[in-house]
């Protein structure tokens, strides 16, 4: 298969995610749509990498995974915080937990 195709995947999946990001109200939908986004990027460095010929973009790519493993755990407990408080995962409230 020609590389190139990974690299419209990738950037397909990374387009669905931003317009996730950027039209759905509910974090829960906008966290998945942000991680979409991340695995985008994760197959275009692991391309590239392979287009190259070595692992820098693999490396990267795993320590993306990294962070994002990171990132999971910290916005399911800001999420769960805000559900617990406002009883709703609507984006739109989370302007309400300023002080």
């Amino acid at each position: 298969m020609n590389p190139v195709n990974y690299l419209y995947l990738a950037a397909l999946l990374f387009t669905i995610g931003a317009a996730g990001v950027l039209i759905r109200r509910n974090a829960i939908v906008v966290f998945m749509c942000v991680e979409l986004m991340l695995n985008a990027c994760n197959l275009a460095f692991v391309c590239f990498s392979r287009l190259h010929g070595n692992l820098d973009g693999q490396i990267i790519a795993f320590f993306t995974m990294v962070v994002a493993a990171a990132e999971v755990v910290v916005g399911l407990a800001i999420i769960v915080s805000l559900f617990r408080s406002r009883h709703s995962a609507s984006v739109d409230d989370a302007s309400l937990m300023k002080l």
